[in-house]
C-alpha cells in the first residue's frame, strides 16, 4: 500500500524514510531558481533541505519552470505540495531516501510570466539560481559575445511583453528592483560551463544592453554573478525510480534518484546576502576555476568520452561501459595524458585519486545513467568539456589522440548507426546541420570540423584534422572497440 505524498502524509510515511523536521509553511522564499530539473532536485534543492533542518527560515525555495514542457513538473509539486522523494545510491547499491521540503513554492513562467516577474522583482527574493542547460545562456563558446538563438529570447528582445526567456524575466526584475530602490538580487548559475558565473553576466549585461545601456551598466556594477562548481550524477527519473519510491510506500509521480556523492563548490560572492552554505557541506572559495576545470575536463569531458564510443559499441549503460577494461583504460588514459595536463593544481584535491574515484562512480550499476543521456545537445557539451582540452594541448605541443577520437566517433554516431548496424536517434538542437556535415565526412577530409558555431578556428589547426581524419577511418572500417585497441597499441610503442 502506497500513501499519496503531500505536507498531509509526512507523519505517516515509513520509517525508512526521513522526512522534513521543519515547519515549512514559516519558510520565505528568498531563493528562486529557474529551471526545475532532476538535478537541482538532488543538489541545490538538497542543500537547501538541509539549511532548512537546522533551523533556516528565510532560504526556501521557489522553483520556476521556463518551458513549456515544464508543465507537468509544476503541476506534480502543486499536487505534492512541493515535495518529492530524494533516492541516493551508494557504490554497494545501498539506497537512503529523503523527502525533500525546500520547494515552498512553484510558478510556470510560459503560463504567468507576470507573476515570476513579480516574485523575483521582490525583495524577498535575494538570490536567482539557474540550471538551464549549457546552451541556456545565448553566449558564443568561440567569441565568449552574447549571441542568442532561441525563439523566446529573440521575441523578448523584439519586445514581448511580459517577458517569457529566462533572459527577459531577469532583466525585467532587476529593472523594477532597480526603479523601486531595491537590492538586486544575486544571480547563481549552477550549470556546467567553465566560468558560468562570468557567463551568465555576460548574457544578463547582454541582453539588457540592447534596450537599455545604462541599465546593462547598472546590472555590470551592481548584481553579483558569483561563478560554482556543481558535481552529483543524476539520471533522468523513470518508473524504475517511481515504482523504488513505492516500495518504500510512496506514491510520488516524480522522485529523483542520484550518486550519494555530491559536491558543490561555490565562490563567496553574493548581492544581497546568503544562507550559511558552509554549514551544510558546501564549499566557498573565492577562486572556483581550479575545481570547475577539474570537473568539467575530467568529469564532463568522460561522459563524452565514453558514451559515443560506447554507443557505437552496442553499449547502453554507463556502468557496463566502465566495467569493461578496455573502455576504463581509455577513459584512465584520456584522464591522465589530455586532460590532467591542461590543469590547474587544485586545493585539497589529489588528481591521481579523483580519476580513480570518477571510474568507481560511473561504475555503479545502482545508478543506472544511461550513455544516451550524456549526448543530447553535444553541440553545446563538446564545445565547453572537451574542446579546451584539445585547445590547451595543442597550444602546448602535446598529444590529442584521444581527444580526436572522440570528436570521430561523434561523428560517426551522427551518422545515425551502431558499428552493428543498428539505428541511433540522436537529440541535438543543431541536428540537420550537424547531421549533414557527418555526411559530407564520408567522403571529406576534416569537413566535420569546418562547423564554426562548435568548432571555431580550431577546426582549421592540421593536427586536430589529421588525428581527427586518422580516428574517423579507423572507426569506420574497424569499429569503435578495435579503434580503441589500435589506438592503445599505438601509444604503447612511443611510450
Amino acid at each position: 500500500m502506497t500513501t499519496h505524498l503531500d505536507a498531509g502524509a509526512l507523519r505517516s510515511l515509513d520509517d525508512r524514510v526521513a522526512r522534513p523536521g521543519y515547519e515549512r509553511d514559516r519558510v520565505r522564499p528568498g531563493i528562486a531558481h529557474l529551471g526545475v530539473g532532476a538535478f537541482h532536485r538532488a543538489h541545490q534543492a538538497m542543500y537547501v533541505d538541509r539549511l532548512l533542518q537546522g533551523g533556516e527560515t528565510t532560504w526556501g525555495i521557489c522553483g520556476v519552470g521556463v518551458l513549456p514542457s515544464d508543465r507537468t513538473i509544476a503541476d506534480v509539486l502543486h499536487e505534492q505540495d512541493g515535495l518529492y522523494t530524494l533516492l541516493t545510491v551508494d557504490p554497494a547499491g545501498d539506497t537512503e531516501a529523503r523527502v525533500i521540503g525546500s520547494h515552498v513554492a512553484h510558478l510556470h513562467a510560459p503560463a504567468d510570466p507576470q507573476a515570476v516577474v513579480d516574485r523575483l522583482a521582490d525583495p524577498v527574493t535575494r538570490i536567482v539560481s539557474l540550471t538551464i542547460t549549457e546552451g541556456g545562456y545565448g553566449v558564443n563558446d568561440v567569441t565568449g559575445e552574447f549571441e542568442p538563438r532561441d525563439p523566446a529570447t529573440l521575441a523578448d528582445l523584439a519586445g514581448v511583453s511580459p517577458p517569457t526567456s529566462v533572459l527577459g524575466l531577469l532583466v525585467a526584475a532587476i529593472a523594477v528592483r532597480r526603479a523601486a530602490g531595491t537590492a538586486p538580487f544575486t544571480v547563481m548559475s549552477c550549470d556546467n560551463i567553465q566560468g558560468n558565473g562570468q557567463v551568465a553576466k555576460t548574457a544578463v549585461t547582454g541582453f539588457a544592453r540592447i534596450g537599455d545601456a545604462e541599465l546593462a551598466d547598472w546590472i555590470g556594477e551592481h548584481v553579483a554573478f558569483p561563478s560554482s562548481m556543481v558535481d552529483r550524477i543524476t539520471p533522468a527519473t523513470t518508473d524504475e525510480v517511481v515504482a523504488a519510491a513505492a516500495a518504500l510506500g510512496i506514491e510520488d509521480r516524480w522522485p529523483v534518484r542520484s550518486e550519494s556523492f555530491t559536491q558543490w563548490v561555490l565562490e563567496d560572492r553574493f548581492s544581497a546576502g546568503r544562507p550559511a552554505f558552509e554549514t551544510v557541506g558546501v564549499q566557498l572559495v573565492d577562486d572556483v576555476t581550479p575545481y570547475e576545470l577539474m570537473k568539467l575536463r575530467l568529469l564532463n569531458a568522460s561522459h563524452q568520452a565514453m558514451s559515443y564510443l560506447g554507443i557505437l559499441a552496442g553499449e547502453t549503460y554507463v556502468h557496463d561501459v566502465c566495467r569493461d577494461p578496455l573502455f576504463t583504460g581509455f577513459l584512465l588514459d584520456y584522464m591522465h595524458r589530455e586532460a590532467i595536463p591542461t590543469l590547474q593544481p587544485v586545493p585539497g584535491i589529489d588528481l591521481s585519486e579523483y580519476c580513480e574515484q570518477l571510474i568507481a562512480r560511473f561504475s555503479s550499476e545502482a545508478i543506472r545513467d544511461t550513455l544516451a543521456r550524456q549526448v543530447v545537445d553535444a553541440s553545446d557539451r563538446i564545445p565547453k568539456f572537451l574542446l579546451p582540452v584539445v585547445r590547451a594541448q595543442l597550444a602546448a605541443g602535446r598529444g590529442i589522440a584521444r581527444c580526436a577520437l572522440v570528436l570521430a566517433a561523434w561523428c560517426r554516431y551522427l551518422e545515425g548507426a551502431t558499428d552493428a548496424g543498428l539505428a541511433i536517434t540522436a537529440q541535438d538542437k543543431r541536428l540537420p546541420e550537424l547531421r549533414k556535415l557527418a555526411d559530407a565526412e564520408r567522403g571529406g577530409r576534416g569537413a566535420f570540423l569546418s562547423y564554426e558555431p562548435v568548432f571555431g578556428d580550431l577546426g582549421s589547426n592540421p593536427v586536430l584534422r589529421d588525428s581527427f581524419v586518422a580516428a574517423r577511418a579507423s572507426l569506420a572500417h574497424d569499429g569503435a572497440r578495435a579503434a580503441i585497441a589500435a589506438l592503445n597499441r599505438s601509444e604503447e610503442k612511443t611510450t
